[in-house]
């Protein structure tokens, strides 16, 4: 009989631990830029939370730091720039890592593309005026960087000889011009916006101009967590694409600035001109409302990364996406 007890409680707890929600933790770098920040401020919106799953926003200063975790199995869904990705599948042997869902785009017709400013009056009237200047850059081989770059060579100059590059963070992109340390720097939102960068600049290129539409931002997660856990990570992004969609709505417009200012501690008003709206270059980049990103543009972005020798081979993207997860949950909501 104490046998048959043992057997009855140890299945019991078998099932309760086999029922408990999956733990996702979504990796973020910039409040508010990066939907973890601020996905599920909204209450209401993330209906299968605390049943098949549990949320958790994690903050990396940066996409290494985010490999490093999804190595050790520290992070269920980085969000990867798409200059990362190659990296993590290459350097860091990561062939099993999968682009599941958009987190936004560059360059799409009717909403921003990244600028990239001079002095309002420098003597660079034109890229080939950057020979023998400062150009700064976030970080050698980022997006921006790699746009910097192939800029630079369509031009042609040589940016590894023609041209000194400085490296130094979003935040500090404006006194680095304003102090001429550099000629050039990359604007991204929400720095872009900055009236006083506004006032003080002009424009010499955009992103747009240099590669087209750019998958700028990705989130992957490795397969074994896909396939272990699928029905769990439908039910996320279910609840995700549900937030997307209320976030991207004008209607709550007031309200998704007021959750953004709250997240990031910054005034409602440095975000209510721009954020979410599709209002050319004073507008956001593209959300796609069902997460789709697009993987036609992705490899052109990182085939564009081996040519400019940052990567030693390319990838075919079209292996290491698994968009199943977001197609069966959009389906859901129609």
């Amino acid at each position: 009989m104490r046998s048959l007890l043992c057997v009855l409680a140890s299945l019991i707890a078998g099932a309760a631990f086999a029922q408990q929600p999956l733990k996702i933790r979504v990796a973020y770098v910039v409040p508010v830029a990066n939907w973890a920040s601020l996905i599920f401020e909204k209450p209401g919106l993330a209906r299968h939370q605390g049943k098949s799953y549990t949320f958790e926003a994690v903050h990396f200063q940066g996409t290494p730091q985010m490999i490093t975790a999804l190595a050790n199995n520290e992070l269920e869904i980085a969000d990867l720039a798409f200059a990362s990705l190659a990296i993590a599948v290459q350097n860091a042997g990561m062939d099993d890592l999968r682009v599941i869902a958009d987190e936004f785009q560059d360059g799409v017709e009717g909403y921003y593309t990244d600028e990239f400013f001079v002095l309002k009056d420098s003597a660079v009237k034109t890229v080939r005026d950057l020979k023998g200047k400062v150009v700064a850059t976030n970080v050698a081989g980022s997006a921006v960087d790699i746009i910097m770059r192939a800029m630079l060579r369509k031009n042609g100059l040589d940016d590894r000889k023609e041209v000194n590059t400085i490296e130094t963070a979003f935040p500090n992109m404006k006194p680095t011009l304003l102090s001429k340390k550099a000629d050039v720097i990359p604007g991204v939102i929400p720095f872009s916006f900055d009236p006083e960068l506004r006032a003080a600049t002009r424009v010499l290129f955009t992103q747009k101009e240099v590669v087209g539409r750019t998958q700028m931002i990705v989130w992957a997660a490795r397969a074994g967590v896909i396939q272990k856990n699928r029905a769990a990570m439908v039910d996320f992004m279910e609840d995700t694409i549900r937030a997307v969609r209320w976030y991207l709505d004008a209607a709550n417009h007031k309200e998704a600035v007021e959750i953004a200012a709250r997240v990031s501690k910054r005034p409602a008003a440095a975000f209510d001109k721009w954020l979410f709206t599709k209002n050319g270059q004073n507008g956001d980049y593209y959300r796609d409302p069902d997460m789709k990103p697009d993987l036609k543009a992705l490899q052109a972005n990182i085939d564009l990364q081996h040519e400019l020798g940052l990567v030693k081979a390319t990838i075919d993207v079209a292996k290491h996406a698994e968009l199943g997860i977001i197609e069966e949950a959009a389906k859901r909501l129609k």
